[in-house]
C-alpha cells in the first residue's frame, strides 16, 4: 500500500481548526488516513505540498437528488459524498455501482424510494420527468402508503432495495401554491415506528412549521429541510427550533434551494413574500442556530438548480450570512452530517478515517468563500484534480 505525505497544510478536523504545532502534515495509507501530526516519518510513495492551502475532511451533502453526472460532478467540488433524498430503484443500482466502481465520482448514500400519500409530493415532479431526464422503464407504479397497516411492508421492501435510510413526504403543496394530499399522522408515526424497528433512520420532507410539527410528532430523526412559511421574527420559529433540539432531532439547511425556488417565481403584489421565500427560511435557520439545534448543510441539488457541488460552496456562504461562524458552516458539511446519518468512518480527519479529503488555497475556517479555491481532492486515498 502506498503512503502518501500532505504536509505544511492548516487542518480543519471537521470539528475545529487543529494548532499548528499539533497538525501541519497528514498521512494517507490504503485508503485511510493513518497520521495527523507535525512528524510523520518516512519513506513515503508520494508527497504534496499544501503551503499556505487547508486541508479539510471531504464535504458531505446531506440532501441531494442523483441523476446521471450528479456524483463526479459533485466530487469536482470536493463534495465526497453525497446523502439522496429520493431515488428510484433502477436508477439508484447503477448510481451505486459507480460510485462504488470509481474513485472519481462522490460515493452515495440513499433513501431510495420515498413514502408519500398517493397523488402526493413528488409525484406531480416524477411525472413531469418520465421521458425526459427518466426513463419510462425505470418508473414503476409509486408505492404510496395509505394505511398504517401498510408501513411494515413499505419499510421491508426499501431495505430490501438497500435503503440506507427512509424518507417520508408530510406537504399539503402550500409552499408551492397548490393543493397536494398529505399524509395523515397515523401513517406518518406508523412508517416512523417501523423504520426505526428495522434500524433505519427517518427524515421527513416538510416545508412548513406545521408540517414540521407533525413530523416531530411521529419521532422522526430529522426534517429535509428548514420551514418557510413564518416571517422571520416570528416567535413560532423560536418555540419550534426549542422543539427540535430538546428532541434531539436534525435540520437539514437548503437554503440555497430556497434561494432557487425564490429567484424562480415572480414577486407576490404588494412585495409580500411567498410562503417559501429565501428570507423565510433564513429566519428559520437563525432561530435553529440560537436554539442549538442540530444543523447539516444539504442543497437538494438535482439536474437542474440547484447544481451538484458548487451549490453546497453557496450553502455554506449563506449559512453563514445567516449566522453560523465559517467552522460551524464547514462541520455541517462534515463532522455533523456523518454523525447524524451514522457514517461513522467519514466526516472529520482521524488516524483510522476514510481519507476523504479536500485542499483548498487560503482558510475557509474564516472565510467559507475559499473553498472556491480547491487545490486538490482525495476520496478513499486517491487524489484527484478538480
Amino acid at each position: 500500500m502506498s503512503r502518501t505525505r500532505i504536509h505544511n497544510v492548516r487542518v480543519f478536523d471537521g470539528e475545529r481548526t487543529l494548532a499548528a504545532a499539533a497538525a501541519t502534515e497528514v498521512v494517507l495509507e490504503g485508503g485511510l488516513v493513518t497520521e495527523v501530526g507535525d512528524s510523520a516519518h518516512g519513506p513515503f510513495d508520494a508527497e504534496f505540498d499544501g503551503r499556505g492551502g487547508t486541508l479539510l475532511p471531504g464535504l458531505v451533502d446531506a440532501h441531494t437528488h442523483v441523476f446521471d453526472g450528479s456524483l463526479a460532478e459533485a466530487l469536482r467540488h470536493g463534495v465526497t459524498t453525497e446523502l439522496d433524498m429520493f431515488c428510484l430503484p433502477r436508477p439508484l443500482a447503477r448510481h451505486r455501482q459507480l460510485a462504488a466502481a470509481h474513485d472519481d465520482v462522490a460515493d452515495l448514500r440513499s433513501a431510495g424510494v420515498l413514502a408519500t400519500a398517493p397523488g402526493g409530493h413528488p409525484l406531480q415532479l416524477l411525472k413531469d420527468l418520465t421521458g425526459t431526464l427518466l426513463d419510462p422503464a425505470d418508473v414503476p407504479e409509486f408505492d404510496s402508503v395509505t394505511e398504517p397497516a401498510q408501513a411494515t411492508a413499505f419499510v421491508e421492501a426499501r431495505r430490501a432495495e438497500g435503503s440506507d435510510y427512509l424518507k417520508l413526504v408530510i406537504d399539503d403543496g402550500a409552499t408551492h401554491d397548490t393543493d397536494l394530499p398529505a399524509m395523515t399522522r397515523p401513517v406518518a408515526r406508523a412508517l416512523t415506528a417501523a423504520a426505526h424497528a428495522a434500524g433505519l433512520r427517518v427524515v421527513a420532507h416538510a416545508i412548513t412549521a406545521a408540517e414540521a410539527h407533525r413530523a416531530l410528532d411521529a419521532g422522526v430523526d430529522g426534517l429535509a429541510h428548514v420551514w418557510a412559511d413564518l416571517a422571520p421574527e416570528d416567535p413560532q420559529s423560536r418555540r419550534l427550533a426549542e422543539r427540535i433540539r430538546a428532541q434531539g432531532a436534525f435540520v437539514v439547511s437548503t437554503l440555497v434551494w430556497f434561494e432557487t425556488l425564490t429567484a424562480q417565481r415572480p414577486p407576490r403584489p404588494g412585495g409580500c413574500a411567498h410562503p417559501g421565500d429565501l428570507a423565510n427560511a433564513v429566519g428559520a435557520l437563525r432561530a435553529l442556530h440560537a436554539a442549538g439545534a442540530a444543523i447539516l448543510a444539504g442543497t437538494d441539488a438535482n439536474p437542474f438548480a440547484p447544481a451538484h457541488g458548487a451549490a453546497l460552496h453557496r450553502e455554506l456562504q449563506l449559512l453563514t450570512g445567516a449566522g453560523l461562524r465559517a467552522e460551524e458552516a464547514l462541520a455541517a458539511a462534515t463532522a455533523v452530517p456523518a454523525r447524524h446519518f451514522g457514517l461513522s468512518d467519514r466526516g472529520r480527519i482521524a488516524p483510522g478515517l476514510r481519507a476523504d479529503l479536500v485542499l483548498t488555497e487560503g482558510d475557509p475556517t474564516r472565510d467559507v468563500h475559499a473553498l472556491a479555491s480547491l487545490t486538490a481532492v482525495w476520496r478513499g486515498g486517491v487524489r484527484t484534480t478538480p
